[in-house]
């Protein structure tokens, strides 16, 4: 918290002065361009011989110009909300899908490096957050350590029931699936509650409320800590 409200007293000074700044010197361009004495006289311009004379040349040019109509654009098309959806789907199926032809190491190759950079982040928040709240409870390393032994089982079972999820089409980057999502999040839920029982044999009652206290969920940290990027591929869509 000390160090968030530092970064953001540093940023509003930062602004500000770099506000007064512009602003200052707005005010002295604004008095050199108002007080400054003009450098050289404008000059008239030569008046053309036979203003009222017609160019032969350039005559037929505008009045062709003037007869031809500017060009109709076609009707914006606002975006519906169902059209809206429907492009995201299928933006999201581009991304998360099988290409045509591609294999599964062509796949991993393609998904594997934006799963690692987009959870990167939160990744190193979360470990944070555990070190912390690991600090207020007094967690020794060896029940640390214990914890991470049982959360390898969890992230076993993760990744085999996410896999037979995939597999059987309850989640699948092609179409949206509400109840097989729902279906999956209730088995999600049981391996969470496992992973609970498994951290209550390490830490004591008063550890885990004391880390829970201090702002730290276990479903949080093991959700983020999952080696997604070990899935397997899902299968090529179906019109393939």
């Amino acid at each position: 918290m000390a160090r968030a409200t530092w970064v953001l007293a540093a940023t509003t000074v930062a602004f500000a002065a770099t506000s007064i700044w512009l602003y200052r010197e707005n005010l002295a361009l604004r008095d050199h361009t108002t007080t400054a004495a003009p450098t050289t006289a404008v000059q008239p311009a030569p008046l053309l011989a036979k203003a009222d004379a017609p160019d032969p040349w350039t005559q037929p040019t505008r009045a062709l110009a003037r007869a031809t109509a500017a060009p109709a654009l076609p009707a914006p098309h606002e975006e519906s909300r169902m059209e809206r959806r429907q492009r995201r789907q299928q933006e999201f199926a581009a991304m998360f899908g099988r290409t045509d032809g591609e294999t599964e190491d062509e796949y991993r190759a393609r998904i594997v490096p934006l799963i690692k950079t987009g959870l990167a982040l939160p990744r190193s928040r979360v470990e944070d957050m555990r070190k912390e709240a690991e600090a207020k409870a007094h967690v020794t390393p060896e029940q640390s350590q214990k914890l991470d032994h049982a959360f390898d089982k969890t992230y076993a079972d993760v990744l085999d029931y996410t896999n037979k999820a995939i597999a059987d089409g309850q989640l699948s980057p092609y179409e949206r699936n509400v109840a097989g999502w729902l279906e999956v999040a209730g088995g999600y839920g049981a391996i969470l509650q496992d992973a609970q029982g498994q951290i209550g044999q390490v830490l004591s009652p008063d550890q885990v409320q004391t880390m829970s206290n201090a702002g730290f969920e276990w479903g949080e940290y093991l959700g983020l800590e999952a080696p997604w990027e070990k899935l397997t591929p899902p299968p090529p869509p179906r019109n393939h």
